[in-house]
């Protein structure tokens, strides 16, 4: 068979979470890529596996990217492992991925373990329409952005550092958002606290936090997302106005443009 990437995921804590084809994988491949030879090693020997590693990570996987598809194109079998969950998911392996579909390289995905999917269904929140964030931005008006206009579930990653932060803000915003902090999922200290933004904000607001964060906001009111939507049509028509065009002519374009009526953003 011809060389080819398989994309393995790895416990997000507990060991026991991986799966009996990713380890198969690992034992068969020619060369195993991961972020920390260190931290994969010891997943390796947990299991019994022997196996080649190599390096690949922030530092270096364009480089180390080219280097891996000459070994496919060699014939050669590549497993990806980031330390923790689905690589490319917030973890290396994008450059990569890319790289084999340039080549004209087969490409596997196995599933397994996912810190975003086991935040989404442990939140309690609805999981039909949602999305992942990645990590929530360090700006305060990106924050506010991002909360307000909020039309789904939203996933992503937090740091325990800013954590009493964000949920202050996001109960600034709406004080009863559902909100579910799940932390340090599938190890010994696991907690999952449901509440809202102005409960979880208090309850975490110490500062004294410790572990990985995932953090599971529910989506906006659709009373608060039409303000939203209403009150940013208002400010493109006194935008519009200030630059020179009438106010009433201002409003039936941005209502052409958002679907709002033009009564309601038209103010004499």
């Amino acid at each position: 068979m011809a060389g080819r990437l398989i994309v393995c995921p790895t416990p997000i804590g507990n060991m026991e979470d991986v799966t009996l084809r990713t380890l198969t994988t690992l034992r068969e491949a020619d060369v195993i890529a991961c972020e920390d030879t260190r931290r994969t090693g010891k997943l390796l020997e947990r299991f019994g596996v022997s196996g080649k590693l190599v390096s690949y990570n922030e530092q270096n996987e364009r480089h180390r990217s080219g280097e891996l598809v000459k070994r496919m194109d060699a014939g050669e079998v590549v497993a990806l492992v980031s330390d923790a969950g689905m690589p490319l998911v917030s973890d290396p392996g994008y450059w990569l991925v890319q790289a084999c579909i340039a080549a004209g390289l087969p490409i596997e995905v196995l599933p397994g373990p996912s810190a975003v999917l086991a935040a989404l269904v442990a939140a309690g929140l609805p999981s039909d329409h949602w999305r992942f964030s990645g990590f929530i931005p360090r700006k305060a008006s990106e924050i506010d952005d991002l909360f307000a206009n909020l039309a789904e579930t939203l996933v992503a990653f937090e740091s325990p550092k800013r954590l009493g932060t964000t949920l202050e803000r996001l109960a600034a915003i709406d004080a009863q958002r559902p909100v579910a902090v799940c932390r340090e999922l599938t190890k010994l200290h696991e907690e999952v606290a449901r509440g809202t933004a102005e409960e979880l904000a208090e309850h975490f607001g110490g500062g004294d936090v410790k572990g990985e964060i995932v953090l599971v906001v529910g989506a906006a009111s659709e009373a608060s997302l039409e303000h939203r939507r209403l009150a940013d049509g208002r400010a493109a028509v006194a935008q519009l106005a200030e630059s020179g065009a009438r106010a009433r002519e201002a409003a039936k374009v941005v209502a052409r443009l958002t679907g709002l009526r033009v009564n309601d953003l038209y103010q004499p």
